[in-house]
């Protein structure tokens, strides 16, 4: 029986005891994996934990390699059962496999887990809404167990989705040739979003935005947090109609080479004249 989901942002829903664990660093604008690890291990024995393989949503900083071992190491120590969501595969890094590669390396130190695949953002199936929940067992025994289990929860819910989206996404994964070109636009959206990163990053320091922006390149996928405090972030969204979570957490994908001077000095204007409450 599941007695809590631990999760790194604010969550409710499905009768589950929802914990939240530490996951950003303000200060180094990087992951405080001391404090992840912390709270891990004081979560009860057995929780779920819930982990995002890459291009983590909302903060856009990933575990390292090393990272990724602690914390395999404290889950596997607690006896927890990982949740992966994963909606940006290959928006990390380009390459499919090295997005992959904590769901691989917990497949390899014999964990049971489940994956919660996203195809809406990768494949382009935003009203589609398409994945795949994967569930990784010790034995066939055990999967074909919980895949009964599934489906129970499954005919109670909605019983049959729209085959629209699922039939798009097997024809792309089947095909070799759709799958290569598929493969290819995912590289080309990666390049896009790195480009994005880039160009707002030399606006900023072109504009001699006070602080430091090299998280901007340091952070990966669609999203980035900035490090703008709310009463910032509310100057961009009502003197420039710059709209952005009050976190600080923007888009990259609405960052073009042509806008990206527009942004830098709105961000400018935001930390020298807010008013901080």
């Amino acid at each position: 029986r599941v007695r809590e989901a631990v999760v790194s942002t604010q969550s409710t829903g499905g009768g589950l005891n929802f914990v939240q664990y530490t996951y950003y660093d303000a200060k180094t604008m990087g992951v405080d994996l001391e404090a992840m690890c912390r709270d891990l291990e004081n979560a009860k024995d057995g929780s779920v934990v819930l982990l995002h393989a890459c291009a983590h949503n909302p903060t856009g900083i990933d575990p390292t390699r090393e990272q990724w071992m602690k914390i395999a190491e404290v889950c596997k120590k607690k006896n927890h059962f990982p949740i992966f969501d994963l909606a940006y595969l290959g928006y990390a890094s380009g390459s499919f496999n090295e997005d992959a590669y904590a769901i691989r390396l917990f497949g390899e130190l014999g964990f049971e887990f489940l994956v919660c695949q996203s195809f809406a953002k990768i494949m382009g199936l935003y009203c589609e809404r398409i994945g795949a929940m994967m569930f990784v067992g010790q034995t066939a025994e055990i999967a074909h167990k919980c895949l009964s289990q599934i489906k129970i929860i499954i005919r109670s819910i909605y019983s049959n989705p729209p085959a629209h989206g699922a039939r798009v996404a097997s024809m792309c994964l089947n095909n070799r040739d759709m799958r290569a070109e598929w493969e290819d636009c995912v590289k080309e959206m990666h390049a896009r979003i790195r480009r994005a990163r880039s160009h707002l990053h030399t606006a900023l320091k072109t504009c001699n935005v006070p602080g430091s922006w090299e998280h901007i390149l340091s952070q990966n996928g669609m999203f980035s947090y900035t490090g703008l405090t709310k009463a910032q972030c509310e100057t961009l969204i009502e003197k420039h109609h710059i709209y952005l979570l009050k976190s600080g957490r923007i888009s990259m994908c609405g960052i073009t080479q042509e806008n990206a001077k527009y942004v830098a000095e709105a961000f400018k204007d935001a930390i020298q004249n807010a008013k901080e409450n």
